[in-house]
């Protein structure tokens, strides 16, 4: 038998076996083969999506509210003092399996995952300069259909 193109697809469609935490039709959550703390899940759109930018809007809005009711079963079932979300956007950004998948990650104190700043933690930006970025961002999400939120 060959390896499936993609193994997520492949689970997705019951090819590959996986311990199941949830199958909500268009999302799925399941247990991480590689386990650097008990309970670290996975949850995907059933649909192949290379990445974040692959994704539906509803998409996105099903991976997340799975990852937030899978985050508190996690924290029922096995009260880690920590907990991390993350995600992985190519080969740059770390991501292996190129089909969009959001970690939920337990955590323990000391337990050395997910090093944000190994060289330490950078100085604050300028204002300028992030005022600048922001204000190109804005312009972006305002040309697109890209849907925006304001804060008050």
């Amino acid at each position: 038998m060959s390896a499936p193109a993609c193994p997520f697809c492949a689970i997705a469609a019951g090819e590959l076996p996986a311990a199941i935490v949830a199958d909500e039709g268009e999302v799925l959550a399941f247990m991480d083969l590689r386990q650097a703390n008990p309970g670290h899940v996975l949850v995907v759109p059933r649909r192949h999506a290379a990445d974040l930018y692959a994704l539906t809007p509803a998409e996105a809005g099903q991976v997340m509210q799975l990852a937030q009711r899978v985050a508190q079963a996690l924290r029922a079932q096995l009260d880690p003092p920590g907990l991390n979300l993350w995600q992985s956007n190519g080969h740059a950004g770390g991501q292996e399996v190129f089909h969009f998948h959001l970690h939920v990650q337990p955590r323990r104190v000391g337990d050395g995952l997910l090093r944000v700043y190994p060289q330490g933690v950078p100085a604050p930006a300028a204002m300028p300069e992030l005022a600048a970025l922001a204000q190109g961002l804005r312009a972006r999400l305002l040309s697109s259909s890209v849907p925006t939120f304001s804060i008050r």
